[in-house]
C-alpha cells in the first residue's frame, strides 16, 4: 500500500480523507508564507472538498480546568476533527503556486523545540480529543530535513533524544526532555503513534524539499459521548 493510501485513512470529520485534502492543498500552494497561512489554507481546501464540513480557527477548549487554543475546529454533520498545525522552515526564496507569488521564507533554527512543540500538540489533542465523536489530527509541514532523517549512527544523545520524529520512530508512554534533568518539558503520552513521513511539494533549490507528517489521535474508549472539549 502506498502513502497516499495509507494516509487517507484518516479521515477529517468523517467527510474526506486527510490525504484528499492535502492533495487538493498542493495542487495551488506548494509553500505558504507562515503557520496561519497554512491553517487558512487547510481549511479553504477542505470547504472546496466537501462544504458541508465547518472550520473554525483558534477555537478555545477547556481541560483540566484552564483554557487552551486549537488551531483548527472541523465540524461535519455528525462527527468532528480537532487539528493542531506546525509549519517549521529552512530558509527558501522562490516564486511558485497559483497564481504565482514571491516567498522569502525565514530559517527556524530550533529543531529540537520544533520537535518538542510537535509531540506536545499530540499531547494537547488527546486531551480535547475527549467526545467519542471527535477525533485529532497533529500535522507538520516542513523543509527541514533534519526532522525526519534518523540521526547518524555516531551521533551522541542529545536533549531532544525521545522526542526525535524521524521517519519509522514510534511516539508513546512518558518523554523525558534531556533525561528528566529539566521537568517542565516531559510529557505523557496515552496512545502510541507510528512516525510516517509523506512527501508534499518538490520546488527548485536548496531547501525545496517538503514533507508532511500526520498523527492520527482517536477518544479514549470510556469517554462519554456527553463531555464537551470546546467552551
Amino acid at each position: 500500500m502506498n502513502k497516499v493510501a495509507m494516509d487517507g485513512d484518516r479521515n477529517v470529520a468523517g467527510r474526506v480523507s486527510l490525504g484528499d485534502v492535502i492533495a487538493q492543498l498542493g495542487r495551488h500552494r506548494p509553500v505558504f508564507h507562515s503557520e496561519a497561512d497554512l491553517q487558512h489554507s487547510f481549511a479553504r481546501a477542505l470547504w472546496e472538498l466537501s462544504p458541508d464540513v465547518h472550520s473554525r480557527l483558534e477555537v478555545p477548549q477547556r481541560a483540566e480546568g484552564k483554557a487552551e487554543y486549537l488551531d483548527l475546529l472541523c465540524i461535519g454533520p455528525s462527527t468532528r476533527t480537532a487539528i493542531e498545525f506546525k509549519y517549521f522552515t529552512r530558509r527558501w526564496t522562490g516564486t511558485v503556486g497559483t497564481p504565482a507569488e514571491d516567498y522569502a521564507l525565514k530559517g527556524h533554527a530550533a529543531a529540537d523545540l520544533a520537535r518538542l512543540h510537535f509531540v506536545r500538540d499530540i499531547a494537547r489533542l488527546e486531551r480535547f480529543c475527549r467526545r467519542s465523536d471527535q477525533n485529532g489530527l497533529a500535522v507538520m509541514l516542513t523543509n527541514d530535513a533534519s526532522l525526519w532523517t534518523p540521526p547518524g549512527a555516531g551521533r551522541g544523545r542529545t536533549r531532544d533524544q525521545e522526542f526525535r520524529i524521524h521517519q519509522g520512530r514510534e511516539l508513546t508512554g512518558t518523554l523525558l526532555w534531556a533525561e528528566g534533568a529539566y521537568t517542565a518539558n516531559a510529557c505523557t503520552l496515552r496512545g502510541t503513534y507510528p512516525i510516517d513521513w509523506v512527501p508534499y511539494s518538490e520546488l527548485d533549490g536548496p531547501g525545496g524539499e517538503f514533507r508532511y507528517l500526520a498523527v492520527s489521535v482517536s477518544p479514549p474508549s470510556d469517554v462519554a459521548d456527553d463531555s464537551p472539549s470546546h467552551a
